[in-house]
């Protein structure tokens, strides 16, 4: 198959796959608390990618080690109970919302830590998808008064860790595979993750023996290897047969796709909800236009 055609095929993939990961943390939740479902994601994430890549981690140099620790905790480890915590609270689709603000923040981190150009494009949509960001947090807590709406915040820091890790793969692991990156990432986090369950007291038999908890642990399953492993391995492929600009706008997709599984989950989703996610996804739109 042409790679014209496969693009769009890997395209469409990851926006089902990446836009349907918030209503699977919002579904671990129910039997799992935040700190569990953190860890076992990453856990099971790096089982899977350990099986399917180990050798690669022989091609990582020694003093690049420091940035991939650095790369697990930022890109892996602290979002993934961050949105965790968030969906306590807020709704999965609005979690996307937010989630799509990653690129806007990392224009910012970019700019301002790492040293890389900034235009005057990038200064609008980063304006614009800020104020799209406070009116759709402003909306939230005004249609959903029982919600705790502080907690978007959370998803807000998320993505500025994903932001971190974007730039500091771009500055300074250029020559490292991502195969690689993914897996010195996940086999750093499997001891922190296995702490974090034993001083959670996750391993009580009476958690374990829960079937509300084994259900919970069927999403997390498909959350970590599908919506983290496979999707890693897609999206490394998608940028290699495109180009990064098409490879990144799945960011404009996956918030639809979160949307409709928000919506048949009985989430409501306000009008002027809609119009704040458009502004935000507008000004992600004019951040990565060319000049």
């Amino acid at each position: 198959m042409q790679h014209t055609n496969l693009k769009w095929i890997y395209l469409v993939i990851l926006s089902l796959v990446w836009g349907s990961s918030f209503i699977l943390i919002k579904k671990s939740l129910v039997g799992l608390t935040p700190l569990h479902m953190g860890a076992l994601r990453t856990l099971f994430a790096a089982i899977f990618l350990l099986l399917i890549g180990f050798k690669s981690i022989q091609t990582i140099k020694k003093q690049e080690w420091k940035w991939i620790i650095i790369s697990a905790f930022a890109g892996t480890f602290i979002p993934a109970f961050l949105f965790a915590y968030a969906e306590t609270e807020i709704d999965s689709a609005i979690a996307s919302v937010l989630n799509s603000t990653t690129p806007l923040m990392t224009l910012v981190l970019g700019a301002t830590v790492f040293s890389i150009g900034f235009h005057k494009n990038q200064l609008v949509g980063v304006l614009v998808g800020f104020i799209g960001c406070l009116a759709l947090i402003w909306e939230g807590a005004s249609a959903h008064p029982t919600q705790n709406y502080w907690y978007a915040i959370l998803v807000l820091i998320a993505s500025v860790c994903y932001a971190t890790n974007v730039n500091i793969i771009k500055r300074h692991m250029q020559d490292i595979s991502p195969m690689a990156i993914a897996n010195g990432n996940f086999i750093v986090l499997i001891i922190p993750s296995f702490i974090v369950l034993y001083y959670s007291n996750f391993f009580n038999t009476k958690i374990i023996s829960n079937p509300q908890v084994h259900t919970s642990l069927l999403y997390v399953l498909i959350l970590a290897v599908v919506g983290t492993g496979i999707a890693k391995v897609l999206f490394n492929k998608l940028v290699q047969i495109s180009t990064p600009v098409f490879a990144t706008s799945v960011t404009y997709l996956i918030p639809i796709v979160a949307l409709i599984w928000g919506l048949l989950d009985d989430e409501i989703f306000t009008f002027y909800q809609a119009i704040a996610a458009a502004i935000i996804l507008l000004g992600v739109y004019l951040a990565n236009r060319k000049k």
